[in-house]
């Protein structure tokens, strides 16, 4: 009798523990693909769930597109003859007498160096007076100087050289080896040139985004296109603003996956494929390959052409890869990973059920323990 109350009790203990395990939640890393369904809009969720194919693939695959305007790209290169506010000068004026008006006794060449141009444009020359420099050459600036001695002095001779270091200069900033301010001279006239002045780039060349403020305008570029697109290799202009950054994009892993990160991009453009490889592929063990979701808010315009319908606003959308599929690698390689995404890898169905005999087993070794104890 008492074994057998025995017995019933022990039979009692399991069906609870049954109950008890099936009613809690076990661990798991996110929501198993049949909830992701359940939540879609179709089934009175807040997301629409999509199957991904070619035309999808073709849908979404924006990468974001830098660009100049179109001001930028049409800005002639500072010509090195025309003489600016804040540019310095050097003047040598030969006199042919042996007393001349500038000259020091016994000699008849006075070296003038270091004649700024004055903000208004105008530069200060003993006995010719104030001479408009800004706007014009080194070449009109030595007649009108010129012109202005003879009348003081018999057949006066005038040198005008521009002198290193003038007055237009742009800043470089962000992640080049030396950032500061630069000069803008004859080996330096455009942005690449500028920016190898400056030392190159203290990151990698991929990931490299080059953005030029001039004025109330702005305009930015992958640093790679500066080389294969010469025109984005844009004239410099006074002023400006140089900034070399890193892209801040990332994709964000979790789930069945190597590593569960956030995860910066190495590259302009990045499929899930690539993603998933990043994080060191589908963990064998754990991993549903017919659950690779995408989770993303799309922009109205996307959307509309992803889903074939009217919406308002920007939209939630899961995106489906089954790796399965005869297609399925293609389309994963096909399919274009952008800024905020989160890529999501489902457990395996069994992955649970070993999870709960697991759990029961365990369970019930402790409970067999407890009752032979007490008997």
């Amino acid at each position: 009798m008492n074994n057998k109350a025995s017995r019933l009790a022990k039979g009692a203990a399991l069906m609870a523990l049954v109950a008890a395990t099936a009613g809690c939640g076990l661990p798991r890393s996110g929501p198993s693909k049949s909830e992701i369904f359940a939540g879609s809009v179709q089934r009175e969720g807040d997301a629409f769930v999509v199957a991904v194919d070619d035309r999808v693939t073709r849908a979404t695959a924006l990468v974001p597109a830098l660009g100049f305007p179109q001001a930028f790209l049409d800005a002639g290169r500072l010509g090195s003859d025309t003489i600016r506010p804040g540019d310095t000068l050097g003047l040598t004026i030969y006199e042919n007498v042996e007393d001349g008006l500038l000259a020091d006794q016994g000699m008849n060449a006075t070296v003038l160096e270091e004649v700024q141009v004055g903000g208004d444009g105008f530069i200060f020359v003993p006995y010719a007076g104030r001479i408009r420099a800004a706007g014009n050459t080194p070449e009109a600036v030595r007649r009108l100087i010129t012109d202005r001695l003879d009348e003081q002095t018999p057949d006066p001779q005038v040198q005008v050289r521009r002198m290193a270091g003038d007055g237009a200069t742009v800043s470089v900033v962000g992640d080049v080896t030396a950032p500061g301010v630069y000069p803008i001279q004859r080996p330096t006239r455009t942005l690449a040139q500028m920016l190898a002045r400056s030392g190159g780039l203290a990151i990698a060349p991929e990931v490299a985004q080059v953005t030029v403020v001039r004025g109330p305008h702005r305009g930015e570029v992958w640093f790679e296109d500066i080389f294969r697109d010469p025109t984005v290799d844009v004239a410099l202009r006074d002023g400006d603003k140089i900034l070399v950054e890193q892209d801040d994009r990332s994709f964000t892993a979790l789930g069945a996956t190597g590593t569960q990160a956030r995860v910066d991009f190495e590259e302009r453009s990045i499929s899930a494929i690539e993603a998933i490889a990043r994080v060191g592929g589908l963990r064998t063990s754990l991993a549903d390959p017919t659950g690779v979701f995408v989770f993303r808010n799309e922009p109205e315009a996307i959307a509309e052409q992803v889903l074939g319908v009217d919406v308002a606003g920007p939209q939630r959308v899961v995106y489906v890869l089954d790796l399965t599929e005869p297609t399925g690698m293609f389309e994963a390689r096909d399919f274009v990973i952008r800024d905020r995404d989160t890529v999501y890898v489902t457990e395996a169905p069994y992955v649970q059920w070993s999870k709960v005999l697991t759990a029961l087993t365990g369970t019930v070794g402790t409970v067999e323990t407890l009752n032979d104890v007490g008997s």
